[in-house]
């Protein structure tokens, strides 16, 4: 099989990490992230209109450059290594992917706004009671004429501060936990009914509680395809989330490594201890070993959705517990200095440990793929 990426392929990683290294700088992060908005929107604004990265996933009659999954996995593994907080998964792999799917007129008018940067995406799916059973779903939508009314509450909602839609999931019918009845809807963040607590999260992004009170839509803001599209585009976002972790468990090795190398203890740097280069080699190969891990997956992302269920979980397994080795051992290496707010590599620390649990941890991940060989097998 042929690893090697294209001439567009690239052109895009090599651009957006020029980019990047100028506009994301430790300093101009931090100075983001203490802001009252959380981010500058600038940034956004230059992905979309000056390197076009907004359009790399998406078909050409759309105004994309006609790619899919390997070049949401190249964007977010830089974005990662710069620990960016723009709104592209949530925008671009999860609300693009799930209009992708569905085609149609909700595609052909949402797509080229996403893609231009007016429009951002925020996907409202977790509930307190729901741990990662996508079908956990107590939020409802009830018909209403044409439209919907929609009540529930979400929480841990992504980038929701900065979002001019939400893609929500909501039940239409079925009992608690039933798959049957649980829907997607892609609404404006803006309607009457919505209420918002935004707050920011411990790497540094932003979030919000929202709450639905009788909050009516339209019946168009319905994206066919239940639980089924839901899964799938919970997928394609756990391995975009994969492919960031590789860049921060990247920053995280390197980081560690040019710190030992600097660090003097006996009279030499530590990097000459036997026990740290060994540590520093392991390191090393559960950042490799996450790297394949991650193409593995991306490269099933379109298979029958047994086989791709199963790539994600096992690619998901092995990051999560690869980000935490990797995240540990960098945190020891620093001692004390690693986790004070003034220096990178505790934050790609904070960034590591979120994405661990991120859309399933380790654990999860395991059960799921050992329910999917026993159900392949019976």
């Amino acid at each position: 099989m042929d690893f090697t990426y294209t001439e567009t392929q690239d052109m895009i990683r090599d651009t957006l990490s020029r980019f990047l290294a100028d506009s994301y700088g430790f300093d101009a992060r931090q100075k983001m992230i203490n802001s009252e908005t959380g981010r500058d929107p600038g940034i956004w604004s230059a992905l979309a209109t000056e390197l076009g990265m907004l359009s790399a996933p998406f078909a050409e009659e759309h105004g994309g450059l006609g790619g899919g999954h390997v070049e949401n996995a190249l964007i977010m593994e830089e974005m990662g290594k710069v620990m960016a907080i723009e709104p592209y998964l949530q925008t671009v792999v999860i609300g693009g992917g799930a209009l992708k799917a569905v085609g149609g007129a909700q595609a052909d008018a949402i797509i080229p706004s996403i893609i231009g940067g007016e429009t951002t995406i925020a996907f409202a799916y977790a509930e307190p009671q729901g741990r990662y059973d996508l079908a956990n779903v107590r939020t409802t939508a009830k018909a209403d004429g044409a439209g919907y009314v929609l009540n529930g509450h979400k929480g841990v909602v992504y980038c929701a501060p900065w979002a001019t839609h939400l893609l929500v999931t909501a039940r239409t019918g079925g009992g608690h936990r039933e798959r049957n009845g649980v829907e997607l809807f892609l609404i404006d963040a803006n309607l009457p009914g919505i209420v918002r607590r935004d707050y920011p999260t411990v790497d540094g992004n932003r979030a919000s509680e929202i709450y639905f009170e009788n909050v009516a839509i339209p019946g168009d803001a319905l994206l066919l395809g239940g639980i089924d599209l839901i899964e799938h585009i919970v997928d394609n976002a756990t391995v975009a989330v994969c492919a960031e972790a590789t860049g921060v468990m990247a920053k995280l090795h390197e980081g560690t490594l040019d710190y030992a190398k600097q660090r003097q203890q006996f009279g030499q740097p530590i990097a000459r201890f036997q026990v740290l280069q060994h540590r520093m080699v392991d390191m090393f190969m559960e950042v490799e070993q996450a790297k394949s891990m991650t193409l593995y997956a991306t490269l099933h992302l379109d298979k029958p959705a047994s086989e791709r269920m199963a790539a994600v979980s096992q690619a998901k397994a092995k990051v999560s517990r690869g980000a935490n080795f990797v995240g540990q051992n960098a945190i020891q290496t620093h001692g004390g200095i690693g986790i004070t707010q003034e220096l990178a590599i505790g934050h790609y620390f904070k960034r590591a440990t979120m994405i661990e649990n991120q859309f399933g941890s380790a654990d999860y991940h395991y059960e799921r793929f050992e329910r999917i060989v026993i159900d392949e097998a019976n």
